[in-house]
């Protein structure tokens, strides 16, 4: 998470070998999900706006670099969008950062790890944060790790690390208000 970006992954630290066989209508679905929720109650906003990054270079070029995408993400895709939820894609991966693409969407999912996180740093390097969605409590981190091995040599930006304090008080904020304003306040009568 930074001001203007927001990167949820369908996958997180698996090998590349493996991507395809972890990315299931059950996982696209559920992280869509996580991901809309916590735009509605962590980030207040009312009608999030998602895109989604193809599995495959250029979305599987019609079958000939792959079929994951043709096959699985875009019909996925459509029956959530049919459900209502304003979630595009699969979009390619190589273009979309590069062309500000992202800028039209209040999150962006990424199929995998370095997909979605290279660009993220690459656009947002000492103010990023580290966000875990769906938890019961918020966590936040630093998007640069523990830099254990600039550890007390004074070198450190701490900037990362001031952005995770405040983006945790945020959504403390947020979810607190979310709550208030979504429990029924009105008594059933018998």
């Amino acid at each position: 998470v930074c001001d203007n970006l927001r990167v949820g992954l369908l996958t997180d630290h698996v090998p590349i070998k493996n991507i395809s066989e972890k990315i299931t209508e059950v996982v696209i679905r559920s992280k869509i999900e996580t991901v809309f929720e916590t735009l509605k109650k962590d980030f207040k906003i009312n009608r999030p706006k998602v895109a989604v990054l193809g599995i495959n270079p250029h979305i599987g070029d019609n079958g000939v670099i792959g079929k994951e995408d043709d096959d699985l993400m875009k019909p996925v895709l459509n029956s959530i969008r049919e459900s209502g939820k304003l979630v595009f894609g699969p979009y390619a991966a190589d273009s979309f950062f590069g062309s500000n693409n992202y800028k039209q969407f209040d999150a962006v999912i990424a199929s995998y790890h370095d997909q979605g996180l290279i660009p993220f740093k690459t656009l947002s390097f000492g103010q990023g944060v580290n966000f875990t969605a769906g938890l019961d409590k918020i966590r936040t981190s630093p998007d640069h790790g523990t830099a254990f091995d600039i550890a007390g040599k004074g070198i450190a930006n701490e900037s990362s690390f001031k952005e995770a304090v405040f983006l945790a008080i945020h959504i403390f904020k947020n979810r607190t208000e979310y709550l208030e304003l979504t429990r029924n306040p009105l008594k059933a009568s018998n």
